[in-house]
C-alpha cells in the first residue's frame, strides 16, 4: 500500500565513473551533481518497490536539488528518500544525501504513476 512516510536508504561508494570529470559537468575528480541526482532518483524508485499496484510504474517529472558539498572518490554516500505527499498519481519525496562528513545534498522530487504499456504507446 502506497502511503506517506515510506522510506528507503542506500549506500554507495563514489567510483571514478561517478566524477564530474567523467560526466562532463566539471573537471574535478569529485562526486558529480548528475551522479548525485541519479542516485537520488534511484533511491526514490527503490522506495516504491512493493508499494505500487501490479502493472504500475513511475516516471520522474520534477527534481529540485541542491548539491552543497564535494565528495571525493572512495568516500561512501548514504542516500535516503521519504514519501512526503501523495496527490492523485503524483508522489513527492524528500531526499537527503550524506557522505562520511555530513550532508552533501538534498532534493524535493516528484514522480508520476503510469501504466508503462500506455506510456510507451504514446511515444
Amino acid at each position: 500500500m502506497l502511503e506517506t512516510g515510506i522510506t528507503y536508504k542506500q549506500l554507495i561508494t563514489v567510483q571514478p565513473k561517478d566524477t564530474a570529470a567523467v560526466y562532463g559537468s566539471g573537471s574535478l575528480e569529485v562526486f558529480a551533481t548528475p551522479a548525485m541526482v541519479a542516485l537520488m532518483e534511484n533511491t526514490a524508485v527503490h522506495c516504491l518497490k512493493g508499494h505500487l499496484e501490479e502493472g504500475q510504474d513511475t516516471v520522474g517529472i520534477e527534481i529540485n536539488v541542491k548539491h552543497i558539498k564535494a565528495t571525493p572518490v572512495g568516500d561512501k554516500v548514504n542516500c535516503k528518500a521519504k514519501v512526503t505527499e501523495i496527490e492523485g498519481r503524483r508522489i513527492r519525496f524528500e531526499i537527503e544525501a550524506e557522505d562520511e562528513k555530513g550532508q552533501i545534498g538534498y532534493a524535493i522530487h516528484d514522480r508520476f504513476i503510469i501504466d508503462p504499456v500506455k506510456f510507451m504507446a504514446k511515444l
